[in-house]
Formats: C-alpha cells, sequence, structure tokens
C-alpha cells in the first residue's frame, strides 16, 4: 500500500509540472484570479523621435487595460525590424508600409503592417544654398539612401520643377528614371539619419521627418515639403508592424487602437508642428 501511495504522489507531482507548462516548455498565461486576463507586458521597437514618444503616449491608455509597454529605442532602419523577425520584439513603429515590403523582399522576412499611424512629410532643406530660385548648376542634392525615401525624395524635386522623372516612375522612381536635368545637379544618397548633419557639405537635403526633427530642423523652415493630399503622402504612413501571424493577438489590437485613437492624434497634432500627421 505504501508504494502504491507513493506512486500516485509521483504520478500528482508529474502531472501538475506538466500542466505548469505548454508545448516547448513555456509558462501558460497566469489569472488574476477574479477571471480577468494577467498584466500584459509589449516590447516594441521604435525611432526616438516621433516614434517612441507617441507609443509612451499611447502607453497611458493602455495601462488601464493591464498593458504594459516596454519601448526600445533604434536609431536606424535596420535594426527593429531584425529584432522583431527574431523574436526580440513583439512589434515595432518606425516604417512606412513600402519600406517593410522592400525589407521583406531583401532579407526574406515575414513582417505585416497591423494598420497605419501618421505620416511625415519628406522636407527639402538648404544646405550651402539658401533657395530652390538660387540654386547654382551642378549643385549637389542629399536624398535618402534607401530605395523607397529616394524614390519619395526624385518626386519632391521634380515637384519642384529642378527635375523631370520618366512617365510612369511614380513611387518606384531612382536615379536613372530622370529624364531631364537642366542644371546637371548631382544626386548624392546619404543614409537618412546622416542627412541633417551633412547639410553644411551640399547645397540642398532631402531630409525625413523623423531625422528633421531629431537635428533640430522645422518643417516650418523647409523650403518644400511633400503635399499632405501627393501620391506620397498617401503612400507612406507609417504602420505598427507584428510577425505574419500575429495580427489578432488582443494586445496588438489594442495598441493599434490607442496609436489611433483620439488622444494620440491631439498629441502629435500639438507637439510636432506639422513634421508628423496623423492619418484620419
Amino acid at each position: 500500500m505504501k508504494k502504491n501511495k507513493t506512486a500516485l504522489l509521483a504520478l500528482s507531482l508529474a502531472a501538475a509540472l506538466f500542466a505548469g507548462c505548454s508545448a516547448g516548455g513555456a509558462p501558460q498565461a497566469a489569472s488574476s484570479g477574479d477571471g480577468a486576463p494577467a498584466a500584459v507586458t509589449l516590447k516594441v521597437g521604435a525611432s526616438p523621435t516621433p516614434h517612441a514618444e507617441i507609443l509612451t503616449e499611447a502607453a497611458k491608455e493602455l495601462a488601464s487595460q493591464g498593458i504594459t509597454l516596454d519601448i526600445v529605442e533604434f536609431t536606424d532602419y535596420v535594426q527593429p525590424n531584425l529584432a522583431l523577425d527574431s523574436g526580440e520584439l513583439d512589434a515595432n513603429f518606425f516604417q512606412h508600409g513600402p519600406y517593410l515590403d522592400q525589407f521583406n523582399a531583401d532579407r526574406g522576412t515575414k513582417l505585416v503592417s497591423v494598420g497605419t499611424v501618421h505620416y511625415e512629410p519628406l522636407g527639402l532643406y538648404a544646405g550651402k544654398s539658401a533657395s530652390v530660385k538660387d540654386l547654382p548648376d551642378g549643385a549637389s542634392i542629399a536624398v535618402p539612401n534607401d530605395t523607397t525615401n529616394e524614390a519619395r525624395a526624385l518626386l519632391l524635386l521634380q515637384s519642384e520643377g529642378l527635375l523631370t522623372l520618366k512617365e510612369g516612375a511614380g513611387v518606384n522612381a531612382t536615379q536613372t528614371d530622370i529624364a531631364e536635368n537642366p542644371k546637371g545637379l548631382k544626386i548624392q544618397e546619404i543614409a537618412p539619419e546622416q542627412a541633417a548633419r551633412s547639410l553644411q557639405d551640399v547645397d540642398l537635403a532631402v531630409i525625413n521627418g523623423n531625422y528633421a526633427i531629431l537635428g533640430g530642423l522645422n518643417i516650418a523652415d523647409a523650403l518644400a515639403q511633400e503635399a499632405a493630399d501627393s501620391l506620397a503622402a498617401e503612400t507612406y504612413a507609417n504602420v505598427l508592424a507584428v510577425r505574419e501571424g500575429d495580427e489578432a493577438r488582443p494586445e496588438i489590437a489594442a495598441l493599434l487602437k490607442a496609436l489611433q485613437g483620439d488622444a494620440v492624434k491631439t498629441f502629435i497634432e500639438n507637439s510636432y508642428a506639422g513634421a508628423v500627421v496623423p492619418k484620419s
């Protein structure tokens, strides 16, 4: 009888240990004890400005739902996607849809957008030249060196009459699509995060909204910017991205709802003086 009791005890302990783990050894979600879901922490990668700041605002609403944001800041456009793909992050918020699509194509990742949040117009800023009108022949213009943002920059330069692109080039334009360049402008590709610091070395620079803010630039001081009703504005809205298959996670849905909510829209409108525009 003693042996039978010992065996039953061992089986009970084994069953308890098994029940405490899911497949692969991951712990089961805890319960608050009153039927409510347990608190959840979401680890989200973001550019420091404006994305991390916007997430911090959204975190206020999420806290009341038991969701905590662990915001991890990145200063480039590659590492936050690699970190998301590897499982180090639950989501990221720093990029627009075309960049995400291009990254997936180039890297073989399977990251998806769950929704748009805001739009950051590119601005054309003065460097050694003070205006578009006085731009000399052979002037140098810095543009972002990633494919999607370079296309945006070329479209902006075209809208200012500085060059003409081949018909139909649109948001896929590259320097090979320049059909007319009457001033013989020298287009210099540069990492977006370096653009504001490089103004002294070029005549003009087309700079991404977030890096313009970090560089102490004001969109109101730009010589030109993408129009709110432009093709770029419709195409390049910034997105909340997750790994494919995580789109239906309730905490991700809650995060997107907060980012698209009135409180965050008001925060964006009051904080960035038109350099960041909430999507309606």
